[in-house]
């Protein structure tokens, strides 16, 4: 059951798409809907991390629906396997977590993403490539997160935690 916070950002995001015909595209101001997915490995205890080039800290992947996507779900799925070079990847299609955030930095800087975060499972192989959008890429302890991880990403990370002990 999503929490008071998450619920009125679900509301937040429903009014954003009936307003806004375009609201699923980056060219939608003042904000508009991204997809992101925290890979975590096999074993459910470690996430895949990205050093964001433009942003300069620790991210979980994911970025901006293109023309092709047909879901939120499969956006996100296309942009971890894009950003990490991993290919039997599982994705969740329940999001684990609604967070909207204002862009400080890059094309989208002063504009609002409302991003839509899935968990998604890599195999035993946990061999990733560095995307050209990336410093680096890095395995985490879902409870060991780099010290200066956005507030964010560690409560998607204490989400995910949580949904993967209840399995």
């Amino acid at each position: 059951m999503p929490d008071a916070g998450q619920e009125e950002l679900q509301k937040h995001y429903l009014q954003h798409l009936a307003a806004h015909a375009d609201g699923m595209w980056r060219s939608c101001q003042p904000e508009h809907v991204t997809a992101s997915a925290l890979v975590v490995d096999g074993a459910g205890t470690k996430t895949l991390l990205t050093l964001h080039k433009t942003v300069g800290r620790w991210l979980q992947l994911g970025g901006h629906c293109e023309d092709g996507d047909t879901t939120l779900s499969g956006a996100a799925l296309r942009e971890a396997t894009e950003e990490s070079g991993l290919t039997d990847l599982t994705i969740n299609r329940e999001p684990l977590q609604l967070s909207r955030h204002l862009l400080l930095a890059g094309g989208c800087a002063g504009a609002y993403h409302l991003d839509v975060q899935f968990l998604v499972t890599a195999t035993t192989d946990t061999e990733y490539v560095v995307s050209e959008e990336s410093h680096d890429l890095a395995w985490f302890p879902l409870d060991a997160l780099p010290p200066d991880t956005d507030l964010s990403v560690q409560e998607l990370a204490a989400r995910a935690g949580h949904h993967l002990a209840r399995r």
